[in-house]
């Protein structure tokens, strides 16, 4: 259930692009420099000034670098300008914008969300709000596309932008003015009480912020009477190095080895647990999953080394290789390769890539396949697994090298939330808009999130009627995937309405109230 509640909040892609990233050294990025002259190089001057049709050398050259790049190891790879500046702005903790979620629904942009602090929500923009003009031009209704929304709604900061709005259940616009300024992107999904002196914090990426945020939500978790802590690695595809282990040193004891480097050009580099760590001796527990990654599997290896957490679910994706970006002069970028990591233990968990890249992308399906999601004597009998050096944790605990970080508690896969209608509906946003255009009136007899959660629940009438309204866009829907994902769905809409109006906690709350590994994890630490 939360692997597709994951898919659906998150996107797939995202989350691929976040193990792209892999781990960027953030204090080593290096400016723009030149080519070498070599063979690519004469060869795309040969092309630009002889060949019988007209080319985009720069396109050309950045599918040749990046063929390169692929044929060393599937994280060394080329990003063009657009995709390196939402790469790094995703990690670099936010952008110059206004400060909103939408969603395109009946070609007019509608407002899902509003970032506290940010400049919409000073300028009284409201969730459900109607964007139908911008600077005085028609907006609603030209064929409108994620790319021209930001492109119109990105600026320059303190630049300003004037649009036209209408309020659900107005007739009359209203015009807003809106000075673009910094919006912050907290690398945290939800934190909340979980349980009885139990926290909970989900972390979606390791970004610059990543330990500012995690302290804040810490310190408002012990506030709360919070004694115990679940961390929530699952789909986080990782992020910068030096965020893992300023992550790592709020759980560890000064001195304590968080992970070292390697490489060929690269010396051993050792980092180590600071002393100005928040939650030293909490019991903690650690969920991941086959979308853990990178910097999320340095964190959980350094806890487990140590007995310091027990980590709940699945064999993390297995990527422990360290990237350093270098940029060019356009805004493009090369992410390198440079060294691999090791836990404190010793232990390497880059799985192999042997067999060439499209295997190793294929991997995480092997998986499933094979069973191993469902099946922890699946993954025990697997050779690779068998074959894997062993090393051990500070307790004596036997731990292994190669293929990720291997769960304390096994938590299998739960797929009854993961049909292809789940999909089908997610990618077609259709949880979201039946939630603005049907279920307003329902939200509208909730003044708090924590009565809604707990009283409210999606009678069978309104799954009918979700159902009949999603059949307008999915024309064909198989009568077995409906009856299987019935309660699936029913949990999803009430997460969306929840999130709608009440933000991401109000809707990790939903999801986690069926969460099977959450659960477990509670009773581990409990």
């Amino acid at each position: 259930m939360k692997r597709a509640a994951s898919i659906i909040f998150r996107s797939f892609i995202v989350l691929l692009i976040g193990i792209a990233i892999g781990l960027f050294l953030a204090d080593r990025i290096r400016p723009g420099f030149s080519h070498s002259g070599g063979k690519i190089s004469k060869v795309l001057q040969l092309v630009h000034h002889d060949y019988v049709d007209s080319v985009n050398t720069d396109s050309l050259e950045g599918v040749a670098v990046n063929n390169l790049l692929q044929n060393l190891d599937p994280h060394s790879l080329y990003l063009p300008p657009q995709q390196a500046e939402s790469v790094n702005e995703r990690l670099d903790g936010g952008f110059d914008g206004i400060g909103i979620e939408y969603q395109l629904l009946r070609d007019t942009l509608v407002i899902t969300q509003v970032y506290d602090g940010g400049p919409a929500m000073r300028s009284g923009i409201n969730i459900g709000d109607r964007v139908i003009a911008v600077d005085g031009k028609k907006f609603s209704g030209t064929h409108l596309s994620s790319g021209a929304v930001n492109k119109v709604f990105r600026g320059d900061k303190d630049s300003l932008i004037a649009l036209s709005i209408l309020a659900p259940g107005e007739k009359d616009q209203r015009i807003v003015k809106i000075k673009r300024g910094h919006v912050d992107l907290s690398s945290l999904d939800a934190s909340y009480m979980v349980a009885p002196a139990v926290g909970y914090i989900k972390i979606s990426k390791f970004a610059s912020t990543t330990d500012i945020d995690f302290r804040k939500a810490l310190n408002g978790l012990q506030a709360n009477g919070m004694k115990k802590l679940v961390l929530d690695l699952r789909g986080n595809g990782g992020g910068y190095l030096n965020s893992a282990t300023a992550l790592a040193s709020e759980f560890l004891e000064k001195g304590k080895l968080i992970v070292y480097t390697r490489g060929i050009h690269e010396p051993r580099t050792d980092y180590f647990a600071s002393d100005s760590g928040l939650f030293h001796n909490g019991k903690l527990a650690v969920l991941i999953d086959e979308y853990s990654a990178s910097a999320s599997e340095i964190l959980a290896g350094a806890l487990q080394d140590f007995d310091r957490a027990i980590i709940v679910g699945r064999r993390s994706f297995g990527k422990g290789l360290v990237q350093q970006q270098f940029g060019f002069n356009d805004g493009s970028a090369v992410n390198l390769t440079v060294a691999r990591y090791y836990t404190p233990s010793g232990r390497s968990i880059q799985k192999s890539y042997r067999d060439g890249i499209e295997s190793y992308r294929n991997e995480v399906s092997e998986r499933m396949h094979k069973g191993e999601l469902f099946s922890e004597e699946n993954y025990l009998a697997d050779s690779a697994f068998k074959r894997a050096k062993t090393f051990h944790t500070a307790a004596g605990r036997k731990v292994y090298s190669g293929g990720g970080i291997m769960p304390d508690v096994f938590v299998p896969a739960d797929t009854t939330g993961n049909t292809q209608l789940i999909q089908e509906l997610s990618d077609r946003q259709l949880f979201n808009a039946y939630v603005i255009d049907r279920m307003q009136p329902v939200l509208a007899g909730f003044k708090t999130d924590e009565n809604f959660i707990k009283s409210f629940s999606l009678g069978n009438d309104e799954f009918d009627n979700f159902i009949l309204y999603a059949s307008s866009t999915v024309k064909e829907m198989d009568s077995n995937e409906i009856k299987a994902s019935k309660e699936s769905i029913k949990l999803i809409l009430k997460a969306f309405a929840a999130r709608y109006k009440w933000g991401d906690n109000a809707y990790f709350e939903v999801l986690n109230s069926s969460d099977n590994t959450l659960r477990k994890a509670i009773a581990a630490i409990n």
